[in-house]
């Protein structure tokens, strides 16, 4: 999931560069969502994985 919103913020960074703004909006934006579902998923697995049961 990390892989992806890396992915997706180094095509906005270049769509940015290249003037492609529209592109680079949107492919930021999905950075963005994907980064915090990998948190979520993250903390989750913090969570789940210290429990002593």
């Amino acid at each position: 999931m990390l892989n992806w919103a890396l992915m997706f913020l180094l095509v906005a960074l270049i769509a940015g560069a290249l003037g492609f703004t529209g592109i680079a909006g949107s492919a930021a934006y999905f950075a963005k969502i994907l980064f915090v579902i990998f948190l979520v998923f993250f903390l989750v697995s913090l969570i789940r994985g210290n429990r002593k049961t």
